[in-house]
């Protein structure tokens, strides 16, 4: 009778085989538990945006539009450009007003389902900022609507002239799951009558204003964040600046030509008595800038023409 053979493997063919066999588990492992990760961090338990927003409301710089500091990205384009972004749209009741006389400006936000958002986040101790100006950049005012139950918002408003005006809805909504969206909206408003634009006036670093010499240093660049500081100061020197809407100054800046608007906020303390905005401007051109800051609890305005080349 012939030999049998053993069909026992011998050490060495036993010991690949518990190698590769190792090697094939440790790999399922390694990606079951990728896959596991993966959903943890896209389901319900992921951390929403309104977590991932630290600014305390009404305290800390908040930005807005694109003009600003590193979040947004140098280069970006400005906020204001569309009534609609961000799946948000600004829905004004009425666009024409009589030029010179007052009248009511009404308008909601509505969502992507065009229901009226009626959360708002509290942002410089306000829920909505309303920036009014005519397309020659001229009438600037700075207004806080009040919302109804509806959300419905309303703001008395006068357009001091004829012609086309630029209104600005700049708001932070918060979505059903808390999620915080900063939007800045705009829409064309029509004063009838006969237009006659305004130039405007040449680059300048300093103005006067109510008896204020404001000044600012810094020199704006496309896609780099540099600071510009504004001194205010009155018949003694320096003034005292007070807190305005959780804040020493507002800065905001239209683009000549598609008026793109770029809103940003201070640095929270004054330094020597001077307020410091860090700034990107989106690209070159001319930039008027509005500068809004409070004295003896009462609000002044100046304004600049900025050249970026």
């Amino acid at each position: 009778m012939p030999d049998q053979v053993s069909a026992a493997p011998d050490r060495g063919t036993l010991r690949l085989a518990l190698v590769v066999g190792g090697l094939v588990l440790a790999v399922l492992l390694g990606f079951g538990l990728g896959r596991l990760d993966t959903g943890a961090a896209t389901g319900a338990g992921a951390p929403s945006l309104a977590a991932d927003h630290t600014d305390p409301p009404g305290s800390a710089p908040h930005n807005h539009g694109a003009m600003l500091s590193g979040d947004h990205g140098a280069g970006a384009e400005p906020g204001g450009l569309s009534v609609s972004s961000a799946g948000y749209t600004l829905a004004p009741l009425a666009t024409e007003f009589p030029a010179g006389r007052p009248g009511q400006l009404r308008f909601q936000v509505r969502d992507a389902q065009r229901r009226p958002v009626t959360r708002f986040a509290v942002v410089h101790d306000k829920p909505m900022h309303l920036i009014v100006v005519r397309r020659d950049l001229t009438g600037y005012q700075h207004l806080h609507p009040s919302m109804a139950s509806d959300g419905t918002w309303s703001v008395p408003l006068t357009l001091a002239e004829p012609g086309v005006w630029r209104a600005y809805a700049d708001f932070t909504a918060v979505a059903d799951n808390g999620g915080q969206t900063a939007v800045t909206l705009g829409v064309d408003l029509v004063a009838p009558g006969a237009y006659q634009p305004r130039a405007l006036p040449g680059a300048a670093t300093s103005t006067t204003v109510d008896g204020f010499t404001v000044g600012y240093q810094g020199s704006p660049q496309v896609g780099a964040t540099v600071p510009l500081t504004f001194r205010i100061d009155g018949a003694g020197g320096a003034a005292p600046l007070e807190r305005y809407l959780g804040a020493y100054g507002h800065l905001v800046a239209l683009r000549e030509g598609d008026l793109g608007y770029l809103h940003v906020h201070p640095e929270p303390e004054l330094a020597d008595g001077q307020v410091t905005f860090w700034v990107t401007v989106p690209g070159p051109g001319r930039y008027r800038l509005f500068l809004d800051f409070q004295v003896r609890a009462e609000v002044h305005t100046a304004e600049f023409t900025l050249t970026v080349p």
